[in-house]
Parts: C-alpha cells; sequence; structure tokens
C-alpha cells in the first residue's frame, strides 16, 4: 500500500515541488487525449479508481487518466488552439489539448493525482491550480514556487486531492496574456462517498470573454476593460449547446469565472440555491433562494434548484451587453432622430444605405453584410421569431420522459395550449393615466437640477 509520505517522497514533491521531466521519463508519458469537437461532449464514466458520478462540461469534455501504481496520471499539452466561438467565427487562442477551454479534470477525494504538463506555446508557462489545498511547491507560480515551464519542456506536479469541490486551473506566468488568449480548465474533486452532495445532472462550465476587432481571429491581449466576446466556455450565443434537463431531476451547475468583471447569472422559471464555493460546499443552513447568482473574478459557484416545470428556460448573465456579441461602444443614441433627410444623401453614395437605430436596436428579420469571421450583435431563432442574443446566453431545456443519461437537444418546447401569452384582438383597452402623471414644466424661478451621467464602460 502506498502511503501519502511514501508517495510524496517518490515523487520528490516534498523537497523539489514541481520538477523538470528528463528525457527517459519521457518515454512513459501518458497519452495526451486531444479534442476538435466545440460541443457537449458525453460525461466519462470513470473506467478505474474510486467510483463518482461524472459532469458534464458544457461544450467541452473531460480528459481521460491513466492509473499507474495507484497514481492517476492526466498529460495535459499547452499550445496554441483554434476555437469556433460560433458558426461563423473562429478564434486563435492558445488552450490546452487542442481546446480553449481545456478539458475538465475529474478525479475523487483522497486520489493521488500526477500531471504532466507539456509546453508547446511560444513562451514560457505554469499551471496554478485555483483553490486547491497542495504542497507549496506544487501551486504552479513561476517564479515564486516553480520554475517556469520553458518551450519544448514537461514539467510534473504531484499532490493528493485533499477536499472535494470545483475548482479551476490556469497559467501564473504571463498571466494577463495566456488568460487573454484562453488559457484555462476546470478541476473537479468529487466526494469519496458518491451518495453525499448527489444530484441527477451535473453540469459545469468557465466564464471567459475576449476582445476580437470584427474581421480578425486573435485577441487583443493587452485589453482590461473592453470586451467584446462573452463567453460560456469560449463559445457565444447562438453557439452555446442548451442543457438538457429531465423533468423531476435535482440539477446542479457549476460555474468558474476568470474574466475581468463580475457576472449576474440568472435562471429563468426556477429558483435556485448556492450550494458550493471555491472554498467548499455551504452548508443548508446558511443556503437561501435566488433566481440571480453574481459571479466575482476568480470565483466559483455551484448552483442547485429540482427542475419541476417543463419548458425551454433562458439561462444567461444579466448584464444586457453580455448576452450580444461584437458591439461598438461609441455608437451614438439615434432613437427619434428623423434621419431620412440625411439618408437620402448617403443613399446618392452608398445605394444600400440603410437608417438604424431611430425607433430601437431590432434589426428584425432584416440582415447586414459583416466582416468575414464575425458573428452579428445580437442573432439566433426561436419557434416564434428572432430571440436577438448572443454571448453568454442559453437554455435550459427541461422535458418529461427523457431517460437517465439522455443529453440528446429534444428540439423546441410545445407548450399546452391556453398556457402561452397571445395577442389582445378585442376592443382597444382604455389609456388609464395617474391624475399628476402629465409631464410639469419648471415654473418660472424654480431651479431645476440636471445630472450628467458619465458614458464610460470602464467598470463593465
Amino acid at each position: 500500500m502506498t502511503t501519502r509520505r511514501d508517495f510524496l517522497r517518490n515523487s520528490g514533491a516534498a523537497l523539489l515541488g514541481a520538477s523538470l521531466v528528463s528525457r527517459v521519463q519521457a518515454a512513459s508519458l501518458p497519452e495526451a487525449p486531444m479534442q476538435a469537437s466545440p460541443l457537449t461532449q458525453p460525461p466519462l464514466t470513470p473506467p478505474n479508481g474510486q467510483p463518482y458520478n461524472p459532469v458534464v462540461t458544457l461544450n467541452g469534455w473531460t480528459l481521460p487518466w491513466r492509473m499507474k501504481d495507484g497514481v492517476k496520471e492526466f498529460h495535459l499539452i499547452a499550445e496554441p488552439v483554434v476555437r469556433e466561438i460560433a458558426p461563423g467565427m473562429k478564434a486563435n487562442l492558445w488552450g490546452y489539448n487542442g481546446q480553449s477551454p481545456g478539458p475538465t479534470i475529474e478525479v475523487v477525494e483522497g486520489d493521488k493525482v500526477r500531471l504532466f504538463v507539456t509546453n508547446n506555446l511560444p513562451e514560457h508557462t505554469s499551471i496554478h491550480w485555483h483553490g486547491q489545498r497542495l504542497p507549496n511547491g506544487m501551486d504552479g507560480v513561476a517564479g515564486l514556487t516553480q520554475p517556469a515551464i520553458q518551450p519544448g519542456k514537461t514539467f510534473v506536479y504531484e499532490f493528493i486531492a485533499k477536499r472535494p469541490g470545483t475548482f479551476m486551473y490556469h497559467p501564473h506566468a504571463d498571466e494577463m496574456v495566456q488568460m487573454a488568449m484562453g488559457m484555462m480548465g476546470v478541476w473537479v474533486t468529487h466526494p469519496k462517498d458518491p451518495t453525499l452532495y448527489r444530484v441527477d445532472r451535473d453540469y459545469v462550465f468557465l466564464l471567459s470573454s475576449y476582445d476580437i476587432d470584427p474581421g480578425s481571429f486573435t485577441p487583443r491581449v493587452a485589453e482590461m476593460l473592453n470586451f467584446n466576446i462573452w463567453t460560456f466556455n469560449s463559445r457565444a450565443f447562438p453557439g452555446i449547446d442548451p442543457l438538457i434537463v429531465r423533468k423531476g431531476d435535482r440539477v446542479r451547475i457549476r460555474i468558474g469565472n476568470l474574466t475581468m468583471t463580475n457576472h449576474p447569472i440568472h435562471l429563468h422559471g426556477h429558483e435556485f440555491e448556492v450550494t458550493g464555493t471555491d472554498g467548499g460546499w455551504v452548508p443548508k443552513s446558511a443556503r437561501w433562494p435566488e433566481v440571480t447568482t453574481d459571479i466575482a473574478i476568480g470565483q466559483m459557484r455551484a448552483i442547485e434548484f429540482d427542475a419541476t416545470d417543463p419548458g425551454d428556460w433562458a439561462f444567461h448573465c444579466h448584464k444586457s451587453h453580455h448576452t450580444m456579441n461584437a458591439m461598438g461602444h461609441n455608437v451614438p443614441t439615434m432613437i427619434g432622430v428623423d434621419q431620412q433627410d440625411v439618408a437620402a444623401k448617403i443613399r446618392k453614395l452608398i445605394p444600400d444605405y440603410m437608417v438604424m437605430g431611430d425607433t430601437g436596436g431590432s434589426m428584425g428579420d432584416m440582415e447586414m453584410p459583416l466582416p468575414d469571421n464575425t458573428l452579428p450583435m445580437m442573432t439566433g431563432q426561436g419557434p416564434f421569431g428572432g430571440l436577438e442574443m448572443g454571448g453568454m446566453f442559453t437554455m435550459v431545456k427541461i422535458r418529461e420522459g427523457l431517460a437517465r443519461n439522455d443529453y440528446k437537444d429534444p428540439g423546441w418546447y410545445k407548450q399546452p395550449p391556453g398556457t402561452a401569452a397571445y395577442e389582445w384582438t378585442g376592443e382597444p383597452l382604455a389609456s388609464i393615466r395617474a391624475p399628476d402623471s402629465e409631464k410639469k414644466l419648471p415654473i418660472s424661478g424654480e431651479i431645476v437640477l440636471r445630472v450628467t451621467k458619465g458614458g464610460s464602460h470602464g467598470s463593465h
């Protein structure tokens, strides 16, 4: 039997921390599986080791492992990748094993874990295991707890998964550039007792954002505030898969935030509780019902709810500009402005010119030509017309009669008769106003306070 002391002593972790792999050791590295599809992959049933209930990574996958002498071994490759953000747009990112974000790592409380990290980037890197309890030398901060992993080199991280929960991994080397390029992933440590915290459906994903100019492919890495592509697991609507749920299921959704701002995540049609954070599981006595939870920078939240009502329920960030694709921050408000005279003059030079914004932001069914590799600002079709969404938006689709492990998209929900909003076609309804609702002009000599709000998006 291998004890924790033997494990750490044999690996050299107690003294050396993350270490460089020699040529001899490299010959025995575990396989590094790759994934090219941006679609949600089925949960990975554990082929060996301790049993657990696997998660489903939204628009992602779980990294397979190798068991060697009682140690669960993984192999991550840091490398440039091409990620489809949504049909019609791809991005040149950095990630792991062919994807950004990298694959989800799933282990069980008490597992002895060995992670080989090969650097195929053009610069040095490291991996920080965000939220984990581990030896200081395994914490992954280049220059502080280990030498940086140079291009072409492989390092080994070895530690015991001490506590169950949801964590993240990301570089702690040239962090602003590498995270702006998409280097991140999820780590789930399941409880040793598989009946503990058990749910029927367990989803996980990361919040990530990018600044990619229309028509271009590579993010601006020096951006701090004005991002224009907001994503769930590096996918923007309509490229984000729906979360498929069976009526009556207890559902958990784990969400990690590695963007540069907070995100109020909102679920329609159901109340939920925050049951987990980066620090662990929240006792039942400390929970309360919510329909929106704010996830700050560097935080993880696990929410749970009972899927009681069938339907296609919107699930999104409640910052309205985070449910839009690439948009300009300097577009003037034209609501109520009569543009016909100037439009007639412009059409003499540009025959296809269209008046925009005078009645609001909706384009209706009109489509404008876009630069290559660019998504419409608002898009997506639903069963009743245009959804006019983008960015951090998807749906939780709840259906009766699904099989336990059925994650196939069931299509649009068919609402029972008498349960959908409809157009009023009867007599016009009288408009009733409050007695003092008429706009009042200021009395002569009265001081009018005018407040000017700033127009910056600095806080996002």
